[in-house]
C-alpha cells in the first residue's frame, strides 16, 4: 500500500526482467496503478487498458455480454481481459492467445489472470493461431506488438481474409494499431481499404493516447447476439 502511495510522487518499480521474447518486462507503480512496460512503451494496463476500454464501448458493454466467445490475439498482462471479466461482466468464454510465456508468468504473478474461470491462455504465435484455427468467435480483439514495432503479417491480406473467417455472423474484430510515422498511416489506409466490397464496415478511431488508432470492424447489419 505505501508503494502505491508513493507512486504518486515517483513510478515505483517492483519488477524487471527478460524474456526470450520482450527485451524487457517491468512491473511498475504509477500513479496508484499496476502498470507492466516493455523497454518503450506500456505493454498492459494503464493507458493500454483506457484505449481498448474506448474500443469496447463503441460495441456496446451490453452487446458483449450477449456473446458467448471472445479471441484475444496478444494478452501480454491481460487489462483487456479484465476489462471484459471486471466491468463488463462477460461471462462467455474467452480464448487468450500469447507468444511470450514468461509475460504470462507476470501476468498470474502479479494481476492474478489465472485465476479468472473462463480464460484459456494458449502459449502459441498468433499468426500460427489463426491460420490453424477452426473456431469461430464473437469478438477478436489484436493487441499485438513487439514493443513499439507491429508484426507485418497483421496487415496483410491473407491474414485479414483468415481473421473475418473466425468471425461467428454478425462478429467484431478490435484492432489497436500504433501510428508513429507517415509510413505507418499509410499502412493503416490500405488496411481499411481493403475492407471495400464486404460485408463489413470500419469505425476508425485515431490519436488515442497520441499514437494509437483503434480500428473496429463491425457488421453493416449489426445485430444483437442470443445467448446459447
Amino acid at each position: 500500500m505505501l508503494k502505491k502511495l508513493f507512486s504518486y510522487l515517483i513510478p515505483i518499480n517492483i519488477y524487471k526482467s527478460k524474456s526470450s521474447v520482450s527485451k524487457s518486462i517491468e512491473v511498475t507503480w504509477t500513479n496508484g496503478e499496476l502498470l507492466i512496460d516493455s523497454e518503450n512503451t506500456n505493454y498492459s494496463y494503464g493507458s493500454l487498458q483506457r484505449i481498448l476500454r474506448i474500443g469496447l464501448r463503441k460495441i456496446g458493454f451490453n452487446t458483449i455480454q450477449s456473446m458467448d466467445t471472445i479471441l484475444v490475439l496478444g494478452v501480454a498482462g491481460g487489462s483487456v481481459i479484465k476489462t471484459l471479466v471486471n466491468e463488463i461482466d462477460f461471462k462467455g468464454q474467452i480464448t487468450g492467445v500469447e507468444i511470450d510465456k514468461e509475460i504470462i508468468e507476470v501476468a498470474n504473478s502479479y494481476f492474478q489472470l489465472d485465476q479468472i474461470p473462463n480464460l484459456e491462455i494458449k502459449i502459441q504465435d498468433a499468426l500460427d493461431f489463426v491460420l490453424k484455427c477452426k473456431d469461430q468467435y464473437n469478438l477478436i480483439i489484436i493487441d499485438v506488438f513487439e514493443d513499439l514495432q507491429m508484426p507485418n503479417f497483421l496487415f496483410e491480406p491473407y491474414f485479414r481474409d483468415k481473421t473475418l473467417s473466425l468471425l461467428k455472423d454478425g462478429g467484431y474484430i478490435l484492432f489497436n494499431t500504433m501510428t508513429l510515422n507517415e509510413t505507418d498511416n499509410t499502412r493503416n489506409k490500405k488496411f481499411i481499404e481493403g475492407f471495400k466490397n464486404t460485408k463489413f464496415k470500419i469505425n476508425s478511431i485515431p490519436r488515442i493516447e497520441r499514437h494509437n488508432e483503434l480500428i473496429l470492424v463491425q457488421p453493416i447489419n449489426q445485430k444483437r447476439f442470443q445467448k446459447n
